[in-house]
């Protein structure tokens, strides 16, 4: 590639997760001949699961916007340009006109032609987990109540950029067994163990959200050699108050009309509960064992409007290092838990999100994690 065209800088429709194969633009939030620097906010794309903002790979002038609002572009289409401000114009035109698309993910037998989703045979039944990068740093993603794997959307790809990335659904949760013998945070930890032992994983720095970021403490607790750190999202553990509606709204909802209201509560922008995530959460909540699955849970860790298990004492005498990361606007967890860690090395709480805020603000996020997890590694 010659020197001028590596001063010309695609921008492409993101991929975000296993599944996403293409994007709406709804909007650029930069106009043609605008500055731009590195992480700055480009435009706003809608999948079939959220809308999210993309932000810029590299610093340049906005030359050219091609993706236009409202239209629908496949996963590595050319949607702009970056260049330098002395990059002719037939230059950029010349890029433009023959850029071609990269191939897709597994085809010609790519590395990444295997199954989107892998399962692993453990202990605890077989569990559904999605692994991305090559790096010799581990991390493990665990969710929290009622979600899975996809609520690491914006997540997994970004921290694997020099790191081997897994995230899996717990027992009851997504496509994993919906077998729980043992629904309190000590047998999760030990569900998490068992996984960590059937891909081969020594040790792992965690990232736990909202429940998962309970049972992710507890497993530095039962297992401390195997955590080399922490990194809490709006986490369970850290408190007493936990917002019971939601808890038993989730569980009853049968209906797009019970359940929207309900998944609402998640962010602070209510319009990024798409019709299509209600709709694969009640696919999800109607499967057989689902019910009873997440009844058993939220009676082990949630009974009677309050959180059973504080763990922020215990935790802080294990000296593990540990991020906080809160949405300011939370409205299923406090965001006052944040600080109940006095040994956190780090705690942000970040305007404008909610419980999501790994969805809301995932390049603030991805961008804390990235650098907890690189000074621990």
């Amino acid at each position: 590639m010659s020197t001028l065209n590596e001063r010309i800088k695609p921008i492409v429709m993101p991929k975000w997760g296993l599944s996403m194969s293409e994007g709406k633009v709804t909007g650029w939030l930069k106009q043609p001949g605008s500055t731009v620097t590195l992480g700055e906010d480009l435009l706003e794309v809608e999948t079939d699961k959220i809308t999210n903002v993309v932000e810029a790979g590299d610093a340049g002038i906005l030359r050219r916007v091609l993706g236009e609002p409202g239209i629908v572009y496949p996963v590595k289409a050319l949607i702009g340009v970056l260049a330098d401000p002395d990059v002719p114009d037939d230059d950029i035109d010349a890029f433009v006109a023959g850029y071609a698309v990269p191939a897709a993910e597994g085809e010609d037998g790519g590395a990444d032609s295997g199954p989107r989703y892998e399962f692993a045979e453990t202990a605890a039944g077989a569990l559904r987990y999605a692994k991305r990068g090559e790096g010799e740093t581990t991390v493990l993603l665990v969710h929290g109540f009622g979600g899975d794997l996809d609520n690491w959307l914006f997540t997994i790809d970004a921290l694997a950029e020099g790191a081997t990335v897994y995230a899996l659904d717990l027992p009851g949760h997504g496509q994993s067994t919906k077998a729980l013998p043992d629904p309190s945070l000590p047998g999760l930890s030990g569900t998490v163990l068992a996984f960590m032992d059937a891909v081969g994983i020594p040790a792992a720095h965690l990232v736990g959200h909202s429940m998962g970021g309970a049972v992710s403490m507890r497993t530095a607790l039962d297992a401390p050699e195997r955590v080399l750190s922490l990194s809490l999202i709006c986490s369970a553990g850290l408190g007493r108050e936990i917002n019971q509606d939601y808890i038993e709204g989730f569980i009853q909802a049968a209906s797009r009309r019970e359940l929207k209201p309900v998944l609402e509560t998640l962010f602070a922008d209510p319009g990024l509960v798409s019709r299509q995530m209600i709709d694969d959460l009640l696919k999800y909540k109607r499967l057989d064992g689902v019910d009873g699955a997440l009844r058993a849970i939220a009676s082990s860790a949630f009974e009677g409007g309050r959180q059973i298990e504080a763990l922020d004492a215990a935790v802080g005498a294990a000296s593990v290092p540990t991020l906080v990361v809160w949405g300011e606007q939370d409205r299923v967890i406090p965001a006052a838990h944040a600080t109940a860690l006095g040994s956190a090395e780090r705690v942000e709480v970040i305007p404008n999100a909610g419980h999501m805020v790994q969805m809301e603000a995932a390049g603030k996020v991805n961008a804390l994690l990235k650098e907890h997890i690189r000074k621990h590694a």
